[in-house]
């Protein structure tokens, strides 16, 4: 938590990380038709190459790219290049709003894990946020419907499963590696993965010159959601951005709508609101723990 909170300029900060967000999803759905997931991460990725040396050499922090913890850098990009591979592939399957909510269910994900991997604890309220959690999960999914589990909502929860994975390793990371590490092994071992995966088929796609600015903004977006994101929660707590971050939700909703002619149905709505409800109420007993545990501190 910052030294001094400013909300307003947070709040600035999340509206670029609404706008990455979203763009992100536009341009994938815009390149879908021309580029499978594998090509997608790989031009990505050598977009976010270029940015991450373009903005770490001139301002000294090349220095902080160390070939350490490769193994970790390794496991934890596994699961962030799964996880963003399934939320591409899902994109062109289900609504974008019901991408979206399927999604914010990771944070109810890493809290029940964190625990087990990073050693904290799990309190009744966290296990009833992640119950609640589940319930939204469950409306929006609709396993009871005709048809029952969908392909497109199935991939959907698995990529919200890659992203607890990726979130819980990045935690630890956090605290014994620099950002520009972390961001540089990102990108390089996501454009290995899907370069590797690329090539398998034989068949490598070139951007042509319709996908082309499609896939500049996927990599632009992607890396400038993650760090507007980053700034905003150094600039309040995350009581205050995550309710922010929620804002995805109906954004996206509105754009599925207008541009893509989804439909907005009650269960959706009513199992977003749930899922983004049981994040808010983890999100409050976090903060709540944090300002009991601070006075203790303090007397010792």
């Amino acid at each position: 938590m910052p030294q001094q909170s400013r909300p307003l300029a947070a709040a600035l900060w999340m509206a670029g990380a609404i706008t990455g967000f979203v763009s992100m999803a536009v341009a994938g759905r815009a390149v879908a038709p021309v580029h499978d997931t594998f090509e997608i991460m790989t031009w990505r990725s050598l977009v976010g190459i270029v940015l991450v040396l373009g903005v770490a050499l001139p301002t000294g922090h090349g220095r902080d790219i160390r070939v350490r913890r490769i193994g970790l850098h390794f496991t934890r990009n596994l699961f962030h290049f799964t996880g963003q591979n399934l939320w591409f592939a899902a994109l062109t399957m289900i609504p974008l709003a019901q991408l979206f909510a399927l999604e914010f269910s990771y944070p109810i994900l890493v809290a029940l894990a964190a625990p087990f991997l990073l050693s904290e604890v799990l309190t009744r309220q966290k296990l009833v946020s992640a119950l609640i959690g589940f319930g939204g999960v469950l409306i929006v999914a609709q396993p009871w419907a005709s048809g029952g589990l969908g392909l497109g909502t199935a991939l959907a929860l698995m990529a919200a499963v890659g992203f607890a994975g990726s979130t819980l390793i990045t935690k630890k990371m956090t605290r014994v590696a620099p950002m520009t590490e972390i961001l540089f092994w990102l990108v390089v071992f996501q454009f290995c993965f899907g370069l590797i995966l690329a090539l398998a088929d034989g068949k490598m796609r070139w951007p042509t010159a319709a996908s082309l600015p499609w896939l500049v903004l996927i990599g632009i977006a992607g890396l400038g959601a993650h760090f507007c994101l980053t700034q905003a929660l150094r600039l309040a707590p995350a009581s205050v951005v995550a309710p922010i971050d929620f804002l995805r939700l109906p954004i996206i909703a509105l754009v599925g709508a207008v541009f893509y002619g989804e439909p907005l149905s009650v269960a959706l709505v009513l199992g977003g609101a749930v899922i983004l409800l049981a994040n808010w109420n983890n999100i409050r007993t976090e903060n709540r723990g944090k300002r009991i545990a601070t006075p203790q501190q303090d007397a010792t």
